[in-house]
């Protein structure tokens, strides 16, 4: 009898890329949709071993959430049905459903967007827990909310995160001020080495990878003290 070997299919997980400015004219889509062609290429030459990772962009403009209005305090809440607004419930389950996360923020006056920190803010069980990576960009790179970000997530949410950020910024002034009209910046996906930030992309893999070993790595449950 000719013997079988079985085989275990790979468990799905999912990554939302997140762009994080809801300003009305940005590059913000632009630029995670760069950082997520790098990501998918990288997959398609080395997929993460026991995994299927399936990408999601999420867009915090597109949520069009109002300033915090929930009465709940989020931390207290388990399900999605808990909070009172719809508009809570749904992105509820919208984090909920994602097992890791890359944040792509622009810098507004040296902190995170407003809009994205509202957004976090809305949530607490559904990020904790959860790898995440953080890609910047902006006139000067955007170090600041990189770290400020990193700190909101690793410290307040309890996410885990590479201790590194990927920092994107514009080459010159007339690039900056082409990303203050939204206009298109040409970004990859292209195998042009003169395409801009192109320099970056083996950063960002880098940094890609990093996440994929925590989106490997289990959180291990703490054990209830025994009564």
């Amino acid at each position: 009898m000719a013997s079988t070997t079985a085989t275990t299919a790979p468990k799905t997980v999912r990554v939302g890329i997140i762009t994080g400015s809801t300003r009305v004219v940005r590059v913000g889509p632009q630029v995670a949709a760069f950082v997520r062609s790098l990501i998918e290429k990288d997959l398609e030459t080395a997929p993460v071993e026991g995994l299927r990772i399936e990408l999601e962009d999420i867009d915090i403009a597109a949520l069009n959430l109002p300033l915090f209005d929930e009465p709940v305090i989020p931390s207290h809440t388990d399900v999605p049905d808990g909070y009172t607004h719809e508009h809570s419930r749904a992105w509820s389950r919208c984090v909920s459903a994602v097992d890791a996360f890359v944040f792509v923020t622009a810098q507004h006056n040296w902190g995170v967007p407003a809009g994205l920190k509202n957004a976090i803010d809305y949530l607490y069980k559904e990020w904790s827990g959860k790898p995440f990576a953080v890609v910047s960009y902006g006139g000067h790179g955007g170090g600041h909310a990189a770290k400020a970000l990193q700190l909101i997530l690793g410290g307040g949410l309890k996410m885990r995160g590479p201790e590194t950020t990927v920092n994107l910024s514009f080459p010159g002034r007339d690039v900056l001020k082409l990303a203050s009209r939204g206009a298109d910046l040409r970004l990859p996906p292209s195998d042009e080495a003169t395409t801009m930030w192109s320099d970056r992309a083996a950063d960002i893999v880098q940094l890609w990878r990093q996440m994929a070993v925590l989106l490997m790595t289990p959180v291990e449950e703490k054990k209830k003290p025994a009564v």
